[in-house]
């Protein structure tokens, strides 16, 4: 989605569909005995998630749960890069109703790409995300949003290329908003099906010993309770909350933190604008003060891909398992086992 018209246009229907909402989601869950299973970044590729699932013994052929106690955490990262996001929304939701029948949970810890989404920031939305919302009154619809905002379109358009007439202007809009974007702009809003969803599942979680964040976590919110950090998420996605202080788009924040697993210049320009007093901890240090402060002994992250596998590190404290699995990295399909103290990382093929 270029900048401008799109973008603005998006993000004004999101805030106008806003609506307050509370969500109180469960920041721990108590020590269990129960087989854990966490997935990483999805990134809209519903055969690889289905190759997964089956492999884990997570569904049956028809796509429902046959888990039975185990929990299972989505890392986040659903959305984007690929056509069939939609699809996988939809089997999450319904494997979020079935698992709790058979003693099992369902858990889908939020990543910056279903942040984006709700925000409006559709810049690695795909062409097959948006087909899949089209429905017979579409173009209908797309019409009528251009017409409401036809003089500031043509007014922007204008200001960068004067000779383009009415008709021109038109054609470029439309190219640029594809069937299904208002659809898809609606759902994913704060007061939207898919928005709503998505905001009512938390940054972080904790389960026995086992911390879970998308990205990471830093020193700074590690001095923050879960439960509090999941709150705060919780109302900026309900407000759409799109500013540079936004715990949405903190490069410290559980979304994006990068700086236990990579190099992450966003972090440290964060903490220069934040003079922050003391120098940084290192990665070793800095994950100690963050598992300390919870009280957990270890912190399974996604958002960083690694194609070589799932990597778990820092004497089993620390597991990356982002390992690219949707067809645009075209990474191992992965999923990492939690039994107690043991992590067992898995693959399986992937289905042609």
């Amino acid at each position: 989605m270029p900048e401008g018209v799109a973008a603005s246009r998006t993000k004004r229907i999101v805030r106008i569909a806003s609506v307050a909402f509370a969500v109180v989601a469960s920041p721990a869950l108590a020590a269990s005995q129960q087989r854990i299973i966490a997935v990483g970044d999805r990134h809209g590729d519903y055969r690889a998630w289905q190759d997964i699932a089956h492999g884990a013994g997570l569904i049956d052929g028809n796509g429902h749960w046959q888990g039975g106690k185990t929990i299972f955490v989505q890392m986040g990262d659903i959305a984007d890069r690929e056509p069939d996001t939609l699809k996988i929304v939809r089997s999450l939701q319904q494997l979020q109703r079935e698992a709790g029948r058979k003693g099992g949970k369902v858990i889908v810890v939020l990543g910056n790409h279903e942040a984006m989404n709700l925000l409006g920031d559709n810049r690695y939305t795909t062409a097959g995300e948006y087909a899949a919302f089209v429905d017979s009154q579409s173009e209908a619809r797309r019409d009528r949003v251009y017409q409401a905002n036809r003089t500031q379109t043509e007014a922007f358009y204008h200001a960068r290329e004067p000779a383009l007439t009415a008709g021109q202007i038109r054609a470029k809009w439309m190219a640029e908003h594809p069937l299904g974007w208002v659809e898809h702009t609606l759902a994913w809003s704060p007061s939207g099906e898919i928005g709503r969803w998505a905001r009512g599942n938390p940054a972080i979680v904790k389960i026995g010993g086992t911390l879970f964040a998308h990205g990471g976590i830093s020193a700074e919110y590690a001095k923050i309770p879960i439960e509090t950090v999941n709150k705060r998420v919780a109302s900026a996605m309900a407000a759409a909350d799109d500013t540079p202080t936004s715990i949405l788009n903190d490069p410290l924040g559980p979304m994006w933190y990068r700086g236990l697993v990579a190099n992450d210049p966003d972090a440290r320009a964060a903490r220069a604008a934040a003079k922050l007093p003391a120098p940084p901890l290192t990665v070793e240090q800095e994950l100690d003060a963050v598992l300390s402060a919870y009280g957990a002994q270890r912190l399974v992250v996604g958002h960083t891909p690694i194609l070589k596998g799932i990597q778990i590190t820092a004497g089993g404290r620390l597991a990356r398992i982002d390992t690219g699995i949707s067809r645009y990295y075209g990474g191992p399909l992965s999923w990492l086992e939690i039994n107690g103290e043991t992590l067992t990382p898995h693959t399986v093929a992937r289905s042609p």
